[in-house]
């Protein structure tokens, strides 16, 4: 386990905010069912919205929980961030008291302006970091991805590295091989992604790309996963100019774009031989 102690950072011409005489946050313990959205500056429910709080009550745990923040308006709580968790306790039927985090902002203003504060002011958790917390718990998939990308000779990586200066077999499109395990199973899946070893990097486009000529059933028989590797390992890198061309032009993915390219270029050899 390596731990890093909590540090100040050196950051040039900062100058911190006053903390004013505002009351600290109170956490405190309430009924969920007596928490109120606005909806004056609050995000209706989507279907992105549903399916999140479905896997919140399916899999409902105080370890992963985060206080939803309130303010009392009135003597009612409003939300101010929050509201999936709150819905899916309610919804889960089995929590009777919620902790919560209660603030205060007494006008509309300061509470639409914490609303955003809350949903902008925060560094999203990329795939990658989310990959590497998974597999350090011993997640089941996450495993099965390191397993393959380690017989590929593929690297992930939890960041990008400085001025995009990857290394062959590098990557950070650890979606698209999740993805892509799930689709075509773990054999198949090292096999894309060994065609694609000396890439820098094994980017997104290049495997959806690799996977397409590989699988799908128009270019069956056109590669095996050595005839494919010679032909990407002579164009990754940087994105060749004529795929780049061809889907500006016909408005495709870039990775179809690749697909049709390294498709032409392997018939016209064949041809010629």
């Amino acid at each position: 386990m390596t731990l890093r102690a909590v540090q100040p950072l050196d950051l040039p011409n900062l100058v911190a905010a006053e903390i004013g005489a505002a009351a600290r946050p109170a956490f405190v313990e309430v009924d969920p069912r007596q928490l109120w959205v606005d909806e004056a500056y609050q995000r209706d429910l989507s279907d992105k919205s549903r399916r999140l709080i479905k896997k919140i009550v399916a899999n409902w745990s105080w370890a992963q929980f985060k206080p939803p923040v309130v303010v009392r308006v009135d003597g009612v709580l409003h939300l101010i961030d929050g509201q999936h968790t709150a819905i899916a306790a309610v919804t889960h039927g089995g929590i009777v008291r919620l902790p919560v985090m209660l603030v205060e902002a007494a006008e509309i203003g300061d509470r639409a302006r914490a609303f955003v504060g809350h949903n902008r002011d925060r560094v999203a958790v990329t795939p990658q970091q989310t990959f590497f917390a998974e597999l350090a718990a011993g997640d089941e998939t996450a495993l099965t991805i390191a397993q393959v990308c380690d017989r590929a000779c593929i690297k992930i990586l939890k960041f990008p590295p400085s001025r995009g200066a990857f290394k062959t077999g590098e990557t950070v499109a650890v979606g698209a091989i999740r993805t892509l395990i799930d689709r075509r199973g773990p054999v198949r899946a090292r096999k894309v992604l060994q065609a694609l070893a000396l890439c820098a990097p094994v980017g997104a486009s290049w495997i959806k790309a690799a996977e397409a000529l590989l699988y799908a059933e128009e270019y069956l028989g056109l590669f095996d996963p050595d005839a494919l590797s010679l032909v990407v390992n002579g164009l990754c890198g940087e994105v060749p100019a004529q795929a780049v061309t061809l889907a500006a032009a016909k408005k495709l993915p870039l990775w179809r774009a690749l697909v049709i390219v390294i498709a032409n270029r392997r018939r016209r050899v064949r041809s010629a031989a």
